[in-house]
């Protein structure tokens, strides 16, 4: 008789594994956002072969399924993986090898931080990035004649924070062969007394930075791959890269058949012939990985650098606007060709006189309601009369949360009480279309999507400050936060059915943290920590 009871109970659990159904992993007792329609809280999750199979219950899961790997999450909290939809990858990378000069508070900072990693790199370029002036207790560009003392027989190029203007010394002057009084389009070569005083300002930067030698292969390998790592340690499983060429692309997509890359990436080719033409005879680039649809041009400058168009001159600068960076002739050719090729367009625009100039442009080829997904990287600062053709045209704003909180200091002075209202506007800019996607622009500014949320949803810088918040009223909800780093990211990249939310049949991108940021307080979201960041069901980083 017992004999027959355990046969009986050996075929019963037999039967039930038989019933299950294989999975390489499932994931339970957490509390995972799946950003569906509704916005469902699930507390189970079964991948397989690198996709989501089912969401549910976390008993229904463990009695339905038989997992390879079974993972108890003990109430910690899952995401879908964040999707950076404005970034620099690559520079980014290649910055983690240079100089690093956020957060410097002056100019003898800056001298004494290059000093010191001259001494570390003792041979060619002496390159850095991220100094802000206006983070200085004086205000104002600095000047070379230091560089040239300490640095007569090196070249040297300082980056501001947003890329678009940089201080180099004599030596990078004379190699790029920049004279007094040297005027070009879209660029500034400062001077003062009739000298030169180191500055460049968008398209004279590329003057110096022309003549900085290539990287060699192992070292843009080096830098993609520092990258990743650095973007899957807080939670990102795709980054848009803006504005890279064409054999960048190819080679990331070798690195990913390789199984070195793993980051996915949406990646922009930059505003140049070459890349129209390889795009447009080779078509678009599309792997589990990869998506090359898109083109990255840039109408105007930055606000920090006073290279955004405006429509009416600076409130801080009488008499000075900024510029475009290339025509409108050359904007309006460049849109069309691209209309015509079945490609998407996406234009750097910060002032309202560059967004009203892109902003037209855009409707001219896109003629009323469509589908094209075009989009305004950026799109800062906005006339109160054009916020309506982004709706009109579906046209879509990418905007970066934390460029308002870095921002806020000085934007009224440079723009006045009464523009400044219609700058950071990320509600106003939702409206129009009912979505929006977000993203940091790093290195720019920091790569974390925490930073990103606190500055969309609190408006406040870590200190807290402004109390309120700044313009509130263009703050974006809890979800709609979440959202534009997940589903509306993906959206604006054409990947929406593949990723972004956490479904059955999407790729299994998708990070634990140890708090919920929908409904931790302001003062803890800085702090929130990834556990891991999985993509297609792969533990890509663990912090354990």
């Amino acid at each position: 008789m017992k004999y027959s009871l355990l046969i009986l109970t050996v075929f019963a659990i037999n039967i039930s594994f038989a019933q299950k159904k294989k999975v390489d992993l499932l994931i339970y007792n957490a509390t995972i956002y799946t950003v569906d329609k509704n916005f469902s809280i699930q507390s189970a999750i079964a991948i397989d072969k690198g996709k989501i199979v089912e969401t549910g219950a976390t008993a229904q899961l463990l009695k339905k399924y038989n997992a390879t790997q079974r993972k108890d999450a003990e109430g910690k909290f899952i995401y879908p993986g964040f999707i950076d939809a404005h970034a620099h990858f690559f520079n980014y990378g290649l910055g983690l090898q240079t100089a690093n000069l956020v957060g410097t508070t002056s100019w003898e900072e800056i001298l004494n931080k290059v000093q010191a990693f001259a001494q570390e790199h003792t041979e060619g370029w002496l390159i850095g990035r991220g100094w802000d002036q206006n983070d200085w207790s004086i205000k104002e560009f600095p000047t070379k004649e230091k560089l040239d003392i300490l640095f007569p027989d090196r070249p040297v190029i300082l980056s501001r924070v947003d890329g678009h203007a940089a201080i180099v010394n004599k030596k990078a002057l004379d190699m790029a062969g920049i004279q007094p009084g040297q005027t070009l389009s879209g660029g500034q070569v400062e001077m003062e007394n009739g000298a030169l005083t180191g500055i460049l300002v968008d398209n004279a930067v590329d003057l110096v930075a022309s003549r900085i030698p290539t990287p060699s292969l192992a070292h843009v390998k080096q830098a993609l791959l520092s990258a990743q790592q650095n973007c899957f340690a807080v939670g990102l499983t795709t980054v848009d890269d803006c504005g890279i060429d064409y054999g960048l692309a190819l080679l990331i997509d070798s690195l990913q058949k390789s199984r070195e890359l793993k980051m996915r990436i949406f990646a922009m080719l930059s505003d140049d012939t070459k890349n129209y033409n390889f795009l447009f005879k080779n078509g678009k680039i599309k792997t589990d990985r990869l998506n090359v649809r898109a083109f990255k041009v840039y109408a105007d400058g930055a606000l920090g650098s006073r290279g955004a168009a405006l429509l009416k001159p600076y409130s801080d600068k009488p008499g000075w606007s900024g510029f475009l960076l290339s025509s409108q002739q050359h904007f309006d050719s460049v849109a069309n060709i691209i209309a015509r090729n079945g490609f998407q367009m996406c234009t750097h625009a910060i002032g309202d006189s560059g967004n009203r100039t892109i902003l037209n442009i855009y409707a001219k080829y896109l003629k009323g309601k469509n589908d094209r997904r075009w989009r305004i990287e950026h799109a800062q600062v906005i006339n109160p009369s054009d916020f309506h053709l982004f709706g009109q045209y579906n046209i879509i704003p990418s905007v970066q949360p934390t460029h308002a909180t870095s921002d806020m200091y000085w934007a009224a002075d440079r723009l006045g009480a009464d523009r400044v209202k219609g700058a950071y506007a990320f509600r106003q800019l939702l409206n129009e279309n009912g979505w929006i996607p977000l993203g940091t622009d790093f290195p720019v500014e920091d790569i974390s999507p925490f930073k990103t949320f606190y500055a969309a949803v609190f408006r406040i810088d870590a200190n807290q400050f402004p109390k309120g918040g700044f313009q509130m009223e263009n703050a974006l909800t809890r979800q709609q936060a979440i959202k534009g780093m997940t589903i509306w990211a993906a959206r604006s990249n054409f990947e929406e059915k593949e990723k972004g939310s956490l479904e059955k049949g999407k790729w299994a991108d998708l990070i634990i943290l140890d708090r919920d940021l929908m409904r931790v307080n302001a003062k803890d979201v800085l702090s929130t920590t990834v556990l891991a960041t999985l993509v297609g069901g792969e533990t890509v980083y663990s912090k354990n």
